[in-house]
């Protein structure tokens, strides 16, 4: 896929579990989103999980969703949805972008 110009690519970082089967292969869960400048809309994302389907899941629930005004329901589909090890390093690392992306808005 590519993306038109009005896009940017943000990347939200959070520790996780050593429990969570991520920290075989990684130290950090990220998840990568690609956003319209223009609305804020989340496009596309991806993220460092060990199964495709899961990776595929969670950017099913991401886009479409503007990351500025609407991370409280993002939380709350994450929370509602998504019962992986990782559900709170996915919420963490979607704040996390959230919070760099309105440091470069400004």
């Amino acid at each position: 896929m590519l993306y038109d110009k009005n896009t940017i690519y943000i990347l939200g970082t959070a520790k996780i579990s050593k429990t969570d089967p991520i920290t075989a292969l990684y130290d950090i869960f990220f998840i990568g989103l690609v956003v319209k400048k223009d609305n804020s809309e989340i496009i596309d994302a991806t993220c460092n999980m060990v199964k495709d389907a899961t990776t595929d899941f969670i950017r099913s629930m991401l886009i479409g969703y503007n990351l500025v005004k609407d991370i409280d329901k993002i939380v709350k589909e994450v929370n509602t949805r998504f019962y992986g090890m990782a559900q709170k390093a996915v919420i963490a690392s979607v704040k996390d972008a959230r919070n760099k992306y309105i440091m470069i808005s400004k």
